[in-house]
């Protein structure tokens, strides 16, 4: 089954660290760029990050800027969201979607538009939860 699968949710402390992963089954991340994008219950969809075929190309949002890394394994058919300093607020639901690098114009575009239902796959999500 083609599909984009979310892991390393849980709970963690404020001020804590979590690695989010987004692998690939059945189809070759390579060709893809990737957003992170998240909601928590009751509020709006918010981006968190992107990444384009490179981990030179990247974007980030205001709300995770310098706390967080998106990086992508090839090899690993994985692209992951390193977050660090976490806090209450990141609390949320985290999905990750694929878009198809020639279909999309830059990374910083595609991750500003956040057109999650457009683009070519996406996940069911990971739970963070930020509490003491």
């Amino acid at each position: 089954q083609v599909q984009l699968v979310e892991s390393g949710g849980g709970l963690v402390q404020p001020g804590g660290s979590l690695r989010l992963s987004c692998t690939a089954s059945r189809f070759t991340l390579d060709y893809y760029a990737i957003a992170w994008f998240r909601q928590a219950p009751g509020k709006e969809r918010e981006g968190v990050s992107c990444v384009g075929g490179s981990n030179s190309s990247t974007y980030y949002f205001d709300s995770v800027k310098g706390r967080s890394t998106i990086f992508r394994d090839n090899a690993k058919n994985t692209v992951y969201l390193q977050m660090n300093s976490l806090k209450p607020e990141d609390s949320a639901v985290y999905y990750c979607a694929a878009a198809y690098l020639k279909r999309i114009t830059t990374v910083e575009a595609m991750c500003r538009r956040g057109n999650y239902a457009a683009m070519d796959y996406r996940g069911k999500g990971t739970l963070v939860t930020v509490s003491s």
